[in-house]
């Protein structure tokens, strides 16, 4: 669009003070009459920019001149700023890029609205790498060379090499057609198509990249939400998935709910003596035994596994061992 390619130009004399029409041209991806035809307009719009003839002369700004973004109000300029903390330019390997945006959108915005704006973004945080219980959360390191291979394909719609360790499997090289990228909570994600099938790469397991000089099959737009919700829905239903009934204390069912990939078939216990202290009795959905144990020993005395037995068995000889370690004294 003309308008963006105006602003880009007066962004561009703004950062390099004196440029050709030849430089411009080449900055804007356009002929140098269209940069002359957009100097006329910028100057018929008001914008002070002049001319200097020599072998060393171009386009200029007046000194002093400042850019403002017309039409961005305190709000949209905060959430610009408050985009700027988030991880996702770090999983990314855009980190440098988006803080570099951020300074020309303070440097842009009109002068009584740049401190209010940085200001309140200062007491927005959001995703910090700790949560309240010091829990650390660490965004995953992609060497910047590999993400921005991965990238690069991804924004032209071309194909790409990688070559990508699985969990618990060799690396081993790939050719698949990318789709979209995707981070969650500081986590990078590649989702791709291999063969006609879909598939997700974690970043972080992509020990190299090379973009083809082919085009991806994949089709012209894409929902990323939404295919990044529906294989979420389909990892979450396949695997060695494991169903426990269990009891457990009302206190813990949020507990339950966030941890377990389903929960069903919830009751109170009135027909029952063994639920007359007011449990609830459960049948919960985990990925696997491993999902499974670990779930019901972070609760603790407040759960109780009824099925399957070798569950039970599982966190019993757990128990027992932790018992072990903190037992009385060994003698001498």
């Amino acid at each position: 669009m003309r308008a963006d390619r105006l602003v880009s130009l007066v962004l561009l004399l703004r950062r390099h003070g004196r440029l050709s029409a030849t430089a411009l041209a080449r900055e804007l991806e356009v002929s140098t009459r269209t940069v002359l035809r957009d100097i006329e307009a910028l100057s018929a719009a008001g914008v002070p920019v002049y001319a200097e003839r020599g072998r060393l002369g171009g386009f200029a700004l007046l000194p002093g001149f400042q850019t403002e973004l017309t039409g961005l109000n305190h709000d949209e300029a905060l959430a610009l700023l408050v985009a700027g903390s988030r991880r996702g330019g770090q999983a990314f390997g855009l980190g440098s890029a988006l803080a570099s945006a951020m300074r020309k959108v303070v440097d842009a915005l009109p002068e009584g609205s740049r401190a209010t704006a940085a200001g309140a973004a200062e007491r927005l945080l959001v995703e910090p790498e700790t949560d309240l219980l010091a829990r650390r959360v660490d965004a995953e390191e992609v060497p910047a060379a590999v993400v921005a291979e991965v990238r690069r394909a991804v924004f032209a719609g071309h194909r790409l090499r990688i070559h990508y360790a699985a969990a618990d499997q060799a690396a081993r090289w790939r050719t698949v057609d990318p789709i979209g990228l995707v981070t969650v909570r500081g986590q990078g994600y590649l989702l791709a198509t291999r063969s006609g099938a879909d598939r997700t790469y974690r970043l972080s397991r992509i020990l190299a990249a090379e973009e083809l000089d082919e085009p991806a099959q994949r089709p012209d737009r894409v929902d990323l939400d939404r295919a990044w919700q529906e294989r979420s829905t389909r990892f979450r239903t396949g695997g060695d998935q494991v169903t426990v009934l269990l009891r457990l204390n009302p206190a813990r069912r949020a507990d339950l709910v966030g941890t377990a990939l389903t929960v069903h078939a919830e009751e109170t216990g009135e027909t029952g003596a063994a639920d007359a202290d007011g449990w609830l009795r459960l049948a919960a959905t985990f990925q696997d035994s491993r999902h499974a144990e670990w779930a019901l020993w972070q609760l603790a005395t407040n759960a109780e596994a009824l099925a399957p037995q070798w569950l039970r068995t599982a966190l019993r000889d757990r128990a027992a061992a932790v018992l072990s370690c903190y037992g009385p004294p060994r003698p001498g």
